[in-house]
């Protein structure tokens, strides 16, 4: 199956977000299977930032709609599984709970181009990270591999990124050992998600997308481990 075929099928298949709509319950309801995004974990003194006068690199339109179906749209406030007051497509409000008694945005919740608009400014980061540990080599990622690794450096942060693998392969170009890199971020605070799953099959397919995905061998000495998005 070739990665556009993939990529499609995933978007196809993956649930919605269930809408538990906070204003006909008391208190604000806890999505159990929505791990905090690790981008908004990173710690702000390390974030990765760009030369004085280069440009971000856009992100195309499928990686963001791949961002959008892999966090579901929420258009209240809940509390994500970390039980981390959180809104619209992933974003983190604050990382505490929604609590009744504190002043808190979206109170009476969001609407989707407010919501997109969000998403987008919250990509941003992932946009930066990715541009900066790989500047030298962006000409050699296409559109389709470059939004890949933004949704993945969003959902997995920036500090993540920086110290993997995955980048490594990336960088010397061994994109058959992407699959497998990719694969083994599984896991936010030490469980697993299927959601997760889902999501790294989703930027494989992206990062393939009009190629066939590689179904080669590990190497011999390659760590393919489960980690987690959360740094401990």
């Amino acid at each position: 199956m070739n990665g556009r075929r993939s990529l499609l099928r995933l978007l196809a298949l993956a649930p919605a977000a269930p809408l538990l709509h906070a204003c006909a319950q008391p208190g604000v309801a806890t999505l159990a299977g929505k791990p905090t995004n690790a981008i908004f974990l990173d710690d702000d003194s390390t974030r990765a930032v760009l030369p004085q006068g280069e440009a971000l690199r856009p992100l195309p339109a499928k990686g963001l709609q791949l961002t959008k179906v892999s966090e579901g749209w929420v258009d209240h406030l809940y509390n994500d599984a970390a039980g981390y007051c959180t809104v619209g497509y992933g974003h983190l409000c604050y990382k505490k709970r929604c609590d009744g008694a504190t002043p808190r945005p979206y109170l009476h919740g969001i609407d989707e181009p407010a919501g997109s608009d969000l998403l987008l400014a919250d990509m941003r980061k992932a946009q930066v990270e990715v541009q900066a540990a790989i500047p030298d080599h962006l000409r050699l990622l296409n559109d389709f591999q470059y939004a890949a690794l933004c949704d993945f450096t969003f959902n997995a942060g920036g500090a993540n990124f920086r110290e993997s693998t995955l980048l490594k392969v990336v960088l010397a170009r061994q994109f058959d050992r992407v699959p497998g890199q990719l694969r083994r971020w599984v896991l936010a605070g030490g469980k697993e998600f299927a959601g997760l799953k889902t999501r790294r099959e989703g930027e494989i397919a992206l990062f393939f997308e009009g190629t066939t995905i590689p179904r080669g061998v590990p190497r011999q000495d390659e760590d393919l481990s489960p980690l987690d998005i959360v740094r401990r």
